[in-house]
């Protein structure tokens, strides 16, 4: 009877160690615009570290806008992806330095043949740690390009998750021409510069 009293005791003391240690793991979301959230996705779901990336739109003045408005340029969204990740993997200047690979700081409201202020380059930040980290990394990577660096860094306010169709967009489309041509380099550029990030 004993035994069995102790096998219990050490059972729940078990358990209880292992929720608690649990209940301290701590995710973060980082929430980037850098052109067409296609690109953007498909890049950073490769990354190790992301538990999970989501397309959307932010930085705004309609409530809940679906992609034709934000498409026609006139509610000031940007789209963007907003990025769970675990910090203890992966830090946020991580995340940054892979945002500056992918895509060009330096063209104002435009990336390749995407133009509007839909596709601006813009890091909403969550709290005033991002904040900071988000302007010295702009900082830090500014002489890494020969023109000036136009990425925004903004409070986020409000996240609107986009339509089912654009979630997991390049992995559910890769042979369309897009992704095939502008999404699909992206995502081997970052696999080549950054080995050690791919998941």
């Amino acid at each position: 009877m004993k035994k069995i009293l102790f096998l219990i005791l050490l059972l729940l003391s078990v358990i209880t160690h292992v929720s608690a240690k649990e209940s301290v793991m701590t995710y973060e979301v980082a929430t980037l615009g850098g052109g067409c959230f296609w690109c953007l996705e498909a890049v950073f779901q490769e990354t190790r570290g992301v538990l999970g990336v989501v397309s959307g739109y932010s930085g705004g003045d309609l409530e809940n806008p679906s992609y034709e408005q934000v498409s026609r340029g006139t509610t000031n969204h940007a789209e963007v992806v907003q990025i769970t990740f675990d910090p203890a993997i992966i830090s946020y200047e991580a995340l940054l330095k892979i945002f500056w690979l992918i895509h060009d700081p330096t063209t104002l409201n435009q990336q390749g043949n995407d133009v509007g202020t839909q596709y601006r380059s813009v890091i909403f930040y969550h709290d005033e740690k991002q904040k900071e980290q988000a302007e010295a990394s702009r900082k830090a990577f500014s002489s890494k390009f020969t023109k000036p660096i136009v990425t925004e860094v903004e409070p986020l306010e409000v996240f609107y998750k986009a339509e089912a169709y654009h979630q997991n967009y390049f992995k559910n489309n890769p042979n369309q021409g897009y992704c095939m041509f502008v999404v699909s380099p992206k995502v081997e550029h970052f696999k080549q510069e950054y080995k050690d990030l791919v998941k």
